[in-house]
This record gives C-alpha cells, sequence and structure tokens, in this order.
C-alpha cells in the first residue's frame, strides 16, 4: 500500500520539500524525521500504521529523497528546517518523532522551539552522536561504506530489510553521507537535554549496534518524565524492524499523553 506525496515550499528557506502524508491538523500533526542518510521512505509503515490516532508526516530533509536543497553539516540547519516546515505547513503543536540523527533534530527544536511542539519520540538516538572516525573518513574521499549495512539491523531482520538497507546506502551520494554524519558528530545534547519540558517517548533495539541501548537510557534518565521503551531483538532500524510494536508504543504515547 502507498502513501500520498506531497510538496512543500518553505517560506523561510525558499526551497520545495518533499513529505509523505497529509498536512491535516485533524489530529495531532506526529512529523517523522529519518536519520543519516536516509530519507522519509523508513517511516512507511509508520505512516500507514498510525493513520487513525495522529496525523503521520514523514519527511524528506533538504537534499535528501526527493526534496530540494543540499544536506546539511549541522544538526541547527535542519532544526531551523523542520521549524519552517511546521510553520510553512501551518501546524501547530507537532510531536516530533526522530530517528538517530532525526532524534539530535528533535531534541534541538524541542530545547529551542518548545512553543511549537507537543511532544517528542526518539527512537534509536542519544543526546551525544560520536561518529567512527573510518565512517567520516570514507565518506570524505567520496567512497560509499556499505558495510554499515550490517550494523544497522538486528540479528533477527529480515534479509529482504538488510538488502534494502544496503540499497539505500548505495542510493545517497558521499557528500549527503558525509555532511549528516558530520552533523551527528559534532552534535552534543548532554547538558542540555535535562532542560526539556515536552512529554517524551524514548525508544530502542537492545541489538542496537549503532547507538546502543545506553543511550537511550541516559535520555530517560535526563529527560523529566521520559517513558523508555526496550525491544529485546530489535537494532538500530527498529522502526522498520519491528513496526508493529513499535506502533503500539507511539499509539499508546499520543493517547495517554495530554499533548496540546
Amino acid at each position: 500500500m502507498s502513501v500520498d506525496s506531497h510538496t512543500l515550499e518553505l517560506k523561510k528557506f525558499r526551497l520545495t520539500l518533499h513529505y509523505y502524508g497529509l498536512a491535516e491538523e485533524k489530529k495531532t500533526p506526529v512529523i517523522f524525521i529519518h536519520g543519516a542518510g536516509g530519507n522519509g521512505t523508513l517511516w512507511h509503515n509508520q505512516l500507514l500504521g498510525l493513520a487513525r490516532v495522529c496525523t503521520p508526516l514523514a519527511v524528506d530533509l533538504p537534499g535528501h529523497g526527493s526534496s530540494e536543497g543540499e544536506a546539511a553539516d549541522r544538526i541547527s540547519t535542519y532544526r531551523e528546517q523542520i521549524k519552517d516546515f511546521i510553520e510553512s505547513a501551518g501546524l501547530s503543536k507537532a510531536v516530533l518523532c526522530g530517528h538517530s540523527m532525526g532524534g539530535a533534530i528533535a531534541m534541538d527544536c524541542a530545547l529551542n522551539y518548545p512553543e511549537n511542539l507537543a511532544g517528542l519520540i526518539l527512537v534509536s538516538t542519544g543526546a551525544r552522536l560520536k561518529v567512527a572516525p573510518k565512517i567520516l573518513e570514507t565518506y570524505r574521499e567520496g567512497k560509499q561504506n556499505l558495510s554499515l549495512a550490517k550494523h544497522l539491523y538486528g540479528p533477527d531482520a529480515r534479509e529482504e530489510l538488510v538488502r534494502e538497507g544496503e540499497k539505500m546506502l548505495a542510493e545517497t551520494p558521499p557528500e549527503v553521507s558525509y555532511s549528516d554524519f558530520t552533523a551527528c558528530d559534532q552534535f552534543d545534547a548532554m547538558e542540555e537535554i535535562s532542560n526539556i519540558d515536552l512529554p517524551t517517548l524514548v525508544l530502542c533495539g537492545e541489538q542496537d549496534a549503532m547507538t546502543p541501548p545506553k543511550y537511550s537510557r541516559s535520555l530517560a534518565e535526563k529527560i523529566p518524565g521520559a517513558r523508555l521503551e526496550l525491544f529485546p531483538t530489535g537494532g538500530h532500524m527498529l522502526m522498520q524492524e519491528q513496526a508493529d510494536q513499535v506502533n503500539k508504543a507511539i499509539s499508546r504515547f499520543l493517547q495517554d499523553k495530554s499533548l496540546s
């Protein structure tokens, strides 16, 4: 089953952003933000599975997927572009759901623009996202790093998913991945995340080799009132690997919390 695909002209950045879903605020809007080198299609299962409880919207960040512009090497740039998307789409009090780098963007938005948000969902991410020097060097040299795919998925992930991950890595220009991983490497909100004052759900697979569970446990400990849910066999691409369980966790969060 396919999902609706749309474009929106960002008012501040003056570029066309591509997104999936329909930006109508009939229910709580939940904006899904992909990780480094990804795009909005990674949230396909959430777009389909959560439409009854929220208005799910998955963006292609600038320079990714079908969006215009260039990939950024600062989380703060992506933060401003997500704020621009919220305002350009006429949304208010959105929930941000970010995966890996997308989680860093969501946290940065929460720290700088809490008035625009109703809550946070942080998937496979951390308050600091240092990147192995070898990964940065490979992409800086303009090379692909397809071997990264084996670290993205847990041991129980379907082979089909792993192949899709390899394809995504192969199709992402190295300069885009380099910018994204540079942004991740420079991100550090360890001293600030305790200032987040929004309902927060933290999700992580216990087999995550990219952002191990200790990162998520730290988020849950430091963000006041945050709820942590761990998935014993899940890897880094949790929202794909265990889509039904993730959707159930998000649904409970949206229904239990006062997101206004």
